[in-house]
């Protein structure tokens, strides 16, 4: 069954899987590269990887107005709940997975914080590892470089998005380290340029990953699009 990813700037992507769409961490107000508004795309569910407002971004507009089912970490379903009376929420915490019309989630460890805006505890940050028959993407969310990644790619990736944007996240250097962790066939990378604090020569990364790596960097503009099959 193909995958059609198509990346929407920041951390935010949409994926095709059999007829559905399945939003990621979708940032799209305030996000200067997003390609798409939050008043017209289409969304069946979203996966959220932690509660900061560039990833939780407008998934309760979105979920409002599509009827998504949000899949995310207990404590954002629970806030999604109390705040924006969102009735279609599905729980998960790290280490659980689950399986859906789409394919399996399970979410794994990230090494960041997590927080709504108002400053109230988001939970724990997570990443996501998503199988769809024998093909599994991770998207890291936002992340540090730990040891354990080696153990994520055991499972082995088909494609690992991770960030690069250094300051609140990895920075190419670690990414490039993850990498060779995960060992996964392909890298995407997340979580820079939208931003002056997070700018980065994306191009030197793939020409790193490139020669370090047994990786294909995969480097696309917002609103691009590319088939994992």
């Amino acid at each position: 069954m193909a995958i059609y990813i198509t990346w929407l700037g920041h951390s935010a992507f949409k994926l095709g899987i059999d007829g559905l769409s399945i939003l990621i961490d979708p940032f799209l107000s305030g996000n200067p590269f997003a390609p798409v508004s939050p008043d017209e795309i289409a969304a069946d569910y979203i996966l959220i990887t932690h509660a900061h407002a560039n990833h939780l971004g407008d998934s309760p507009a979105i979920a409002q107005r599509t009827g998504a089912t949000i899949i995310a970490i207990s404590e954002i379903c629970n806030w999604l709940g109390q705040n924006h009376q969102i009735e279609h929420v599905q729980s998960q915490n790290l280490g659980g997975g689950r399986h859906y019309p789409f394919g399996h989630v399970k979410f794994v460890r990230a090494d960041h914080s997590s927080s709504f805006e108002d400053g109230s505890f988001g939970g724990l940050a997570s990443g996501i590892i998503l199988t769809v028959n024998d093909k599994r993407l991770y998207f890291a969310g936002d992340t540090a470089l730990f040891s354990e990644m080696s153990i994520i790619g055991e499972l082995g990736i088909d494609v690992a998005f991770l960030p690069i944007g250094d300051t609140f996240t990895m920075g190419p250097h670690d990414s490039v380290q993850a990498i060779k962790l995960i060992r996964p066939q392909s890298a995407f990378p997340t979580h820079y340029d939208t931003f002056e604090m997070i700018q980065q020569d994306v191009f030197a990364w793939a020409q790193r990953v490139q020669n370090e790596t047994d990786a294909l960097p995969i480097v696309v503009d917002p609103g691009a699009s590319f088939i994992v099959d």
